[in-house]
């Protein structure tokens, strides 16, 4: 659970943002008071009575040119008029522009693109984008993509506005050329991570002809280039920092765009290539191997990210939610489990078939066919509300989860147990949690797949000791983003197994958070890796009830489901 480090990120960052406003104030006022003695000790020496006004008329100035330009400002809206270009993307959740159905604009930051140009936004706390517009070509070699320009466009843009990073002298002595590095993963801030991923440079050079400068794939349409590498492994930061950013940055191209993969893994191809199929029209190219030079007129560098398994609809294009990532989902896994049942009606049908074949059993007469669909339909209509249980094997196991299986049938679920691996198929996954009315699960990376519930059935994650903040920022409020109906279940500290390896008044079980603030190390290897769970099934029944109740009642349409003494329904 590595994301648990954001939580330390950000107390410090709270604490630095304080200090630098702190001291800046500091500064301003001592700048202020040190111009105000010199102007008194000038205008003395000179016979003149000093006069503080102006001051104000230096304000006035200020506040009459914000009016104005936040005036512009509004009128660009009230007009609908827009810098356009080919490419439909913006900067991200920081520096998000508006974009339009068909080209949009890459934002204030870098907003009109200078063909021949590389603008950078580096605003966000999560991950940085470059974009690159013009002759841009690939050199996997030197862990390059050059932008070729002409000494036109050079002595152009050194005129220019733009902020470059770095100035850098090519081989024929051309000045003025720019640079930028960049790692193209949406961790930007947990500085441990981000070394493991490979850093890409982003330079212009000036156009020749020769080797250097050959093509040996041309495509026409604009690139997205992201890394695979980091904690990808973990299903949570599997959809978290890769998918769902993915499909965020791909939106504005209709699939009319090439990713470009830095730390290429054929496995990650393997099980995500149904929903990579949905997002581009073409094969991925993998950016460490392949050596040749793939030509591009506009490529952007780095993924767009908005919160923990969420999409923020204000920031995307057409207002898209969650729920129209949910509804990708549902068209790149179906044509598998369509497949998958299939086989199984074959094999159904084999093993029918070698029953008729043999003497028969019995003499009793089948059912006539109006009969079979009439019994069909009732035991779809009492059908049980299924509840599936993501199960542990390791640490944060429930230990006692066969009383907590029997528990749930007792109360009326059709209960189904998974314990998914990294290598089990998602598509066999999604089939089971698609048609769930309910999961269940320990806090952990497998409750990313609650996006595979459909919205308005019931998420309960048990939370153990040391985890209530993870469990509820990378879980239960995107859940309830979702559309999920979320029960989080905070055990005590005697259904923890820590409750047999600590004393009674530890801080450990009295007082968790204290322990978590010590550090990442500290939450890993005492809450994370050490401990399991023993649910207490006295006080765990009430919440698998209300998760029955909320089931039945949005199958049967009603608000309620009154039952008069559910308690009962477990002998205990």
């Amino acid at each position: 659970m590595v994301h648990y480090q954001r939580y330390y990120y950000q107390q410090l960052r709270k604490s630095q943002v304080l200090l630098n406003d702190l001291m800046k104030g500091n500064e301003e006022d001592n700048k202020s008071q040190a111009l105000s003695s010199s102007i008194v000790r000038g205008n003395a020496a000179k016979g003149y009575l000093y006069c503080k006004r102006a001051r104000p008329t230096l304000r006035i100035m200020f506040l009459l040119s914000l009016l104005t330009f936040c005036s512009l400002i509004c009128l660009t809206r009230v007009l609908r008029f827009h810098y356009t270009f080919p490419l439909s993307y913006s900067l991200g959740a920081d520096n998000f522009v508006e974009m339009d159905s068909e080209i949009g604009s890459h934002g204030p930051l870098c907003s009109p693109m200078i063909n021949g140009t590389i603008c950078c936004d580096r605003s966000s706390m999560r991950t940085d984008i470059c974009f690159m517009k013009g002759d841009i070509r690939t050199n996997s070699s030197t862990s390059s993509i050059f932008l070729y320009i002409t000494k036109h466009q050079n002595s152009s843009i050194a005129g220019g506005s733009l902020n470059f990073v770095d100035e850098i002298e090519d081989e024929i002595g051309g000045k003025g050329l720019q640079i930028e590095w960049i790692k193209p993963y949406t961790r930007k801030w947990e500085t441990s991570i981000m070394n493991t991923i490979k850093e890409l440079q982003l330079a212009t050079k000036h156009r020749k002809s020769g080797f250097d400068h050959k093509c040996d794939v041309w495509h026409d349409v604009p690139a997205l280039v992201f890394s695979t590498g980091g904690y990808t492994g973990n299903v949570y930061h599997e959809f978290n920092d890769g998918i769902l950013p993915l499909y965020i940055s791909s939106q504005g191209f209709n699939k009319k765009v090439v990713l470009v993969i830095v730390e290429y893994r054929n496995w990650w191809f393997t099980k995500y290539g149904d929903i990579i199929s949905l997002l581009s029209d073409y094969p991925p190219i993998d950016y460490n191997r392949d050596k040749r030079t793939h030509c591009f007129s506009e490529v952007i560098v780095g993924l767009r990210i908005h919160d923990e398994l969420s999409i923020d609809p204000s920031l995307m294009e057409g207002n898209k939610t969650i729920g129209d990532f949910r509804d990708l989902l549902d068209r790149a896994y179906w044509p598998r489990i369509r497949s998958l049942i299939q086989d199984e009606e074959r094999e159904q049908q084999l093993k029918l078939h070698e029953k008729l074949s043999s003497p028969p059993l019995s003499t009793m007469v089948p059912p006539e066919p109006e009969q079979r669909g009439l019994h069909l339909h009732l035991q779809h209509q009492f059908k049980k509300p299924m509840l599936t249980i993501l199960s542990r094997n390791r640490s944060r196991a429930i230990t006692n989860q066969h009383l907590v299986v029997r528990l749930a049938e007792e109360i009326g679920f059709q209960v189904e147990v998974l314990n998914p691996e990294r290598t089990t198929e998602l598509a066999k996954i999604y089939r089971v949690l698609n048609s769930s009315d309910a999961m269940m699960g320990v806090h952990g990376a497998a409750m990313t797949h609650f996006m595979f519930l459909k919205p308005g059935r019931v998420f309960i994650q048990v939370i153990p000791l040391g985890t209530e903040w993870a469990a509820e920022t990378y879980y239960g409020k995107p859940a309830m983003k979702f559309g999920l109906k979320y029960i989080g279940y905070k055990i005590l500290a005697k259904e923890s197994s820590l409750y047999k390896d600590y004393d009674e008044d530890d801080p450990v079980l009295t007082n968790p958070k204290s322990v978590v603030k010590k550090g990442w190390q500290f939450t890993k290897n005492i809450y994370l890796d050490n401990q399991t769970v023993e649910l207490d099934l006295q006080r765990f029944i009430k919440h698998l009830v209300q998760a029955y109740e909320w089931s039945v009642s949005r199958r049967l349409g009603q608000l309620e489901v009154k039952n008069s003494n559910p308690l009962r329904l477990w002998p205990l």
